[in-house]
């Protein structure tokens, strides 16, 4: 089969990464298309393949791409190039975006009255980066959940964490288990980040022990695993699976477990939490789904030396998350009305996702969504699929974003659909998987 790929030039890889980069900005290269192999583009652009190499590992090192197994290095769905994100185009007239991830807008709080009425007092270099008032109402809002908790920081968001202790913690080529399919930010960050992701599979009770223990025998460095509302497939840790997975960690002792919780206010599945049997370990907390992700704050529990590895990260650059986001998720924390209103977000969000999954099973198309505002359906050819629902009107998002090794699928965002809608789009899923074609056939490139 003949593939065209769009051609990088330089003699350098200094030049060709900037060469793919033009390529973005000027529209000739698109999310998630793939670059021409190492040894071809080598022989085209008059260079050696370790100069490509060069180059394919700067663009990953910069967020622009990312290893894609057998199939080479693609152009990451989500990047960004000269400040602009190449996935914000405009909608088509009449299409419905369920591709994305939010939570409903009606369903956040509104920021502004507790903001107007929210206390000041002046913070000055040297300050303790995590505002006393947050720690202490971390601290017991964690233990109530059974998370133990050594020493608490605050972060500038869930990735923000994750990437504090990798770096702090990992040398380049570490491995860290990562779920398959899992978060594509979490995927992207940690091929861009010079660490070899080991893929885990997830079921709706969350990381497959079995799978984890191999990845464990391997020499893994770090686990990072999510709590509920597991992004894309909406697996929830049950208890006999923290149970298991606990048991298991506790033989890997200098592993590091990092426990991903951006489901506290959007579900109402309990939390089962797994950190706590290793030396470190550290537990996110982000504000980002409940109260809105221009909340760009996550509160941490972890182990002294952990935090302390992630304090120390933030005084090389930004120094501390302001106080005034954090005195702001105190004051949400505390607030009536926007507890009564995440009462309510818990209940629509788990209406509109079983809304799907009922009308999906009525028309036997299987699909996943223990909990969270997305619902993962296996397809046998993602592009087709997604093709064809874009021309029904839906817009939904290919599993490649998600997964390494998993079988192709669609994530659809259910979030801010109305119930009433989920026959309507799962009749059009229907259509779209039988018109795609069998894994057997063969398209044109």
């Amino acid at each position: 089969m003949l593939v065209h790929y769009y051609q990088p030039v330089g003699r350098t890889a200094v030049e060709l990464a900037e060469s793919v980069e033009t390529g973005l900005r000027e529209g000739l290269l698109v999310p998630g298309e793939h670059l021409p192999p190492v040894r071809e583009l080598a022989a085209t652009a008059g260079v050696s393949p370790g100069t490509v190499a060069a180059a394919y590992r700067l663009l990953r090192s910069r967020g622009v791409t990312l290893a894609d197994g057998r199939r080479g290095t693609r152009i990451r769905e989500r990047v960004t190039v000269s400040g602009r994100a190449t996935d914000a185009a405009a909608l088509p007239p009449g299409v419905t975006d369920c591709s994305t991830g939010n939570p409903d807008p009606a369903l956040l709080p509104d920021l502004g009255p507790l903001l107007r009425r929210s206390r000041y007092e002046v913070v000055l270099y040297g300050s303790a980066p995590c505002l006393p008032e947050l720690a202490e109402a971390t601290r017991l809002r964690l233990a109530a959940d059974a998370v133990p908790v050594e020493d608490v920081t605050a972060t500038f968001g869930a990735l923000d964490a994750i990437e504090r202790v990798l770096a702090s913690s990992l040398r380049p080529g570490d491995r860290v288990a990562v779920e398959d399919p899992g978060w594509a930010a979490l995927l992207d960050l940690v091929t861009a980040s010079g660490f070899t992701p080991a893929p885990i599979a997830v079921d709706d009770e969350g990381l497959a022990p079995a799978a984890l223990e191999r990845a464990l025998a391997r020499g893994t460095r770090v686990v990072v695993v999510t709590s509920r509302a597991q992004n894309p497939t909406g697996a929830a840790i049950s208890d006999d699976r923290a149970r298991k997975l606990r048991s298991l960690l506790s033989e890997y002792p200098d592993v590091t477990v990092l426990e991903d919780d951006h489901g506290v206010g959007i579900v109402d599945e309990p939390l089962r939490p797994v950190v706590g049997t290793t030396r470190h370990w550290a537990f996110v907390r982000s504000a980002a789904k409940a109260y809105g992700p221009d909340l760009r704050i996550a509160v941490v529990a972890g182990d002294e030396a952990t935090i302390s590895r992630i304090d120390a990260r933030l005084a090389l650059g930004a120094g501390w998350v302001s106080h005034l986001l954090q005195r702001l998720l105190v004051d949400l924390w505390q607030d009536p009305a926007t507890e009564a209103l995440l009462h309510l977000a818990v209940g629509q969000y788990a209406a509109r996702r079983l809304g799907l999954l009922s009308a999906l099973g009525e028309r036997n198309i299987a699909a996943r969504g223990r909990s969270g505002l997305n619902c993962w359906i296996p397809v046998e050819d993602e592009a087709a699929t997604v093709g064809a629902l874009l021309r029904e009107g839906w817009l939904v998002a290919p599993g490649s974003r998600f997964r390494l090794g998993a079988q192709p699928a669609i994530r659809v965002t259910t979030g801010a659909l109305a119930v009433d809608r989920m026959p309507e789009l799962a009749t059009a899923i229907g259509a779209a998987i039988g018109r795609a074609p069998r894994s057997g056939a063969r398209r044109l490139a």
